[in-house]
């Protein structure tokens, strides 16, 4: 059985405006929404799509490179098309991992930043710590 979703579902599933979704539909980025009613009405098959879209796009995929995913995907199974799709993939993938990298390597700088913020603060505490437990010169004690 295919559950139907109306714009408003779908945009609050996704985390997309309802008008990026007719954008999506106006460039071919989703194939024609069925209507009823007048309203677009998207099933589970356009959800995962956009899920998928999603994905390339959080992953940094240019809307032109998810038109032409989208375009060999309406051509279906046919093997000019699947090769094609598999090496976009593998070359986004490689994409993605250089910046996962980056990413791992900009963080190893912050860790260390913080590992060197939290050496100087317990060294500063400690010297605080050891200036609170000196007596203090009491003069009426003072012979």
């Amino acid at each position: 059985m295919n559950t139907f979703y109306h714009i408003t579902e779908i945009a609050q599933r996704t985390g997309l405006s309802a008008h990026t979704l007719r954008y999506y539909e106006q460039i071919g980025l989703m194939d024609a929404v069925r209507r009823r009613n007048g309203r677009r009405v998207y099933n589970d098959h356009d959800v995962r799509w956009l899920e998928f879209v999603l994905r390339l796009r959080s992953t940094g995929m240019s809307i032109a490179q998810m038109l032409r995913y989208a375009e060999l995907r309406r051509l279906g199974e046919k093997l000019e098309s699947v090769h094609e799709r598999r090496e976009m993939l593998v070359e986004h993938a490689r994409h993605v991992r250089d910046k996962v990298a980056a990413l791992n390597e900009h963080l190893s700088v912050l860790n260390d930043k913080i590992d060197l913020y939290a050496d100087i603060e317990s060294r500063l505490n400690h010297k605080k710590d050891a200036q609170n437990e000196q007596p203090k010169f009491n003069p009426s004690r003072n012979p």
